[in-house]
């Protein structure tokens, strides 16, 4: 059966979708930019300050569903330049330090609302 996550604790869905779904022990967590959940809104700051909250956002989501950073399968990361890869790989790093996923990353024309990156997750629980 098809669930539905949502929780406060990430931003809500900023068009016609969910924060994440669930279906038979997969759950498929929907791109992430950096909106602070509090206020709404997307925060100002470099790469290393978005890329921290996306991750941190992605966490509450996959812990609003019963799953942690481990069982975390495959990322796709968007950004808006590869220039930014680098800096994005430190962040990446201590929320992934083992037990790290598939993932793909690629440059984007633009980002909603003027984000410098966007994480899109697939986790699975074993």
């Amino acid at each position: 059966m098809k669930r539905i996550i949502e929780t406060d604790k990430a931003p809500q869905a900023i068009g016609p979708y969910s924060q994440a779904t669930e279906i038979n022990g997969t759950l498929y967590i929907s791109g992430q930019i950096a909106i602070d959940p509090a206020a709404g809104q997307l925060i100002e700051g470099d790469i290393k300050v978005q890329a921290d909250l996306v991750l941190k956002n992605i966490g509450a989501i996959l812990d609003a569903a019963g799953y942690t950073y481990d069982d975390v399968v495959k990322s796709t990361v968007l950004l808006t330049t590869m220039d930014h890869f680098a800096d994005m790989n430190e962040v990446y790093n201590r929320y992934y330090a083992v037990n790290r996923p598939a993932r793909a990353a690629f440059a984007a024309l633009g980002l909603p609302k003027g984000a410098l990156i966007e994480i899109e997750t697939i986790a699975v629980k074993s």
